[in-house]
């Protein structure tokens, strides 16, 4: 039995059919200081629901003409995934077309110098959300309060009110929903807010020693606050946790810190997780759809001053791994996965029959017990959630430039 590859049955539709060719092992030419936007454009590519939705035309029927950039970047970013998974393994396509189209988005890459990755990604889901945005016209932000209703309910109403404004099929697949709590020691009055995030940014924690031992964290963080109800200055508890999972997390680990006007590289190695990533312990509520798996992930290998970067991605036909760097797509193997290298990492939802599996002592034995583990350093980023911001796509300005968003203010 072949595989499965999609080919051009007529001009501009693909069908599934069956190969002996396995597909989508394309690789990117470099422009020029292009391996930034090569190693995102194969993680997107492996991306299964949003590949589908390109080479099944899906997203003609939600192009916005309304759009500042009348649909270009859509239209060029489907065509680039239909060339890389109906061209020959062994051949290799130029994103020169789909790059005028970002740069014209994101004026910020125009022409051939090294840039981040996880920006190149924020801009691109951005600009991409923007063109099949299926809110043609966006309504006037809702100032009415909903402090007096249950928490569940305020969480409905306020992912109803964001998806009045935005409703895609990128923020279907990347948008999730953090859900801040804040506690008053005096009065014990206890306020929520809910906000989107688009990716989760994790600080990693510099070490102090070898065969350090860490604890998960409580998830809570104790601030000097004025209340909202008694007005007292005093110290409250805040706490974070995901009131939604996004189908596709994406984790971004900061690997560049900025002391005084120099900028570092952490190589710290995260011995994260390829399968079963289990989440729930990071829920707002009582919630068995929290479990991951790895599909692809971004590399940087070098410094601050000259690096490259790579890809490692999972088929979504064959469920095999390969190594993509530009041009050169080779086979590797899950174990070469993890590395000090690993910058952007993307995880896709489990099945519903796999989430809905307990986690037993067998499972939790099987996770991962390198120096630090990924769990820390989630905790760690939900605990200091008050000084690292959640990075969120923001279209209020011209140039559709990324926000920091921080947490509602309670």
């Amino acid at each position: 039995m072949g595989s499965l590859c999609w080919t051009l049955s007529q001009p501009h539709s693909f069908s599934l059919q069956s190969s002996k060719v396995v597909q989508g092992l394309t690789g990117l030419r470099n422009l020029g200081n292009t391996c930034f936007m090569n190693s995102i454009l194969q993680c997107l590519s492996n991306t299964k629901e949003l590949r589908d939705y390109c080479l099944q035309n899906q997203y003609l029927r939600d192009l916005n003409n309304n759009s500042r950039m009348r649909t270009a970047l859509m239209s060029e970013f489907a065509k680039l995934l239909q060339l890389l998974w109906t061209s020959s393994p062994n051949e290799s396509v130029s994103p020169s077309e789909f790059k005028i189209q970002i740069q014209r988005y994101a004026p910020r890459f125009v022409g051939y110098n090294q840039q981040d990755a996880q920006e190149f990604l924020r801009f691109l889901l951005d600009g991409l959300h923007s063109e099949v945005n299926r809110v043609l016209v966006r309504p006037r932000a809702s100032t009415d309060t909903l402090d007096h209703l249950p928490d569940d309910e305020k969480s409905r109403q306020m992912w109803r009110r964001y998806q009045e404004r935005e409703d895609s099929r990128i923020s279907d697949l990347f948008v999730g929903q953090l859900k801040s709590s804040l506690t008053c020691s005096e009065c014990g009055y206890c306020s929520t807010a809910f906000d989107p995030f688009w990716d989760l940014s994790l600080p990693i924690p510099k070490p102090h020693g070898a065969g350090l031992c860490l604890h998960p964290p409580s998830h809570a963080l104790c601030l000097p606050q004025t209340c909202c109800r008694c007005k007292a200055r005093t110290r409250c508890t805040k706490k974070f946790s995901i009131q939604k999972f996004p189908k596709i997390l994406v984790l971004h680990l900061k690997r560049f810190s900025e002391a005084r006007i120099r900028t570092s590289k952490l190589t710290t190695f995260i011995n994260f997780q390829l399968k079963d990533l289990d989440l729930r312990e990071f829920a707002s509520q009582s919630c068995n759809h929290a479990v991951y798996n790895l599909y692809a992930v971004s590399n940087h290998s070098g410094t601050t001053m000259g690096g490259h970067y790579t890809a490692y991605c999972k088929s979504p036909i064959s469920s095999e791994w390969h190594s993509f760097n530009d041009s050169r797509v080779t086979p590797m193997s899950s174990s070469h996965i993890r590395s000090s290298d690993a910058y952007l990492l993307f995880y896709e939802l489990a099945s519903p029959q796999a989430r809905s599996r307990p986690r037993g002592r067998a499972q939790a034995a099987q996770a991962p017990s390198g120096r630090w583990h990924l769990f820390f350093t989630l905790g760690y980023v939900l605990v200091s959630f008050f000084f690292s911001f959640w990075l969120v796509c923001n279209k209020d300005t011209e140039q559709g430039t990324l926000r920091a968003w921080g947490c509602r203010p309670h």
